[in-house]
């Protein structure tokens, strides 16, 4: 049995759908696309603009005329991928933390997610790609190989990213990364247009009991 051309890995914010997914296309050869990336992208440029970001009509205008790229990592310094805007890298100017602060508001307009979904299918559907956000399987590539639909509470996916800030050795209140991601969560799933949910024909996975390397393995079965 061939392997899925096309793979999708949809679910809420922390749920270890990036850390998966990468697992993924290192292991088969293929892209590894966080669309959140391009989300990033928009905002920055919102942001480097001067440009207000609770401004819908601007932002959606600004989604619009802009060609994002994603491209497989062309330099080992820890990118996950390439992050194209014209003939400029802005791969990390993404995850500036003025980034992390606005690109909810962002992502939720409609128009964006409407301009931002085209470019996301146009590179999903080159295919060996393993594409990663909350609305692929179900908006983007419904017509993908294979679904997963990653899931976890709230009060484990805080957990683990409460961990993970504090094994950098950084400071962190696990009242305030779950409040974050109750918050974020509320966002996605209640949007009007694209709401966070799992494709009719996804498999669904709850990993509250299942750590990462569980998880890979049994998806990583599924593939082959």
């Amino acid at each position: 049995m061939p392997l899925p051309n096309i793979l999708t890995i949809d679910g809420p914010a922390a749920s270890g759908k990036s850390s998966l997914g990468r697992r993924l296309a290192d292991a088969l050869g293929y892209l590894f696309f966080d669309t959140g990336v391009m989300y990033r992208a928009v905002t920055w440029l919102v942001l480097k603009s001067g440009g207000d970001v609770n401004d819908e009509f601007g932002v959606t205008v600004l989604a619009e005329n802009v060609l994002i790229d994603v491209r497989p990592p062309s330099k080992a310094d820890g990118r996950a991928c390439d992050v194209i805007v014209g003939r400029n890298d802005i791969t990390w100017e993404t995850r500036r933390p003025e980034v992390d602060a606005n690109v909810s508001q962002v992502s939720a307009y409609k128009g964006v997610r409407e301009a931002l979904a085209s470019q996301q299918r146009r590179i999903g559907l080159r295919g060996r790609v393993v594409m990663v956000g909350r609305d692929i399987g179900t908006v983007v590539l419904p017509e993908a190989d294979l679904k997963i639909y990653l899931d976890a509470s709230a009060e484990q996916r805080a957990r683990r990213r409460y961990d993970e800030i504090i094994a950098r050795g950084e400071e962190a209140s696990f009242d305030e990364i779950l409040a974050g991601v109750r918050m974020r969560d509320e966002i996605d799933s209640t949007r009007a247009f694209s709401p966070l949910k799992a494709a009719e024909d996804a498999i669904i996975i709850n990993s509250d009991r299942l750590d990462a390397d569980e998880v890979y393995q049994y998806v990583e079965a599924l593939c082959r």
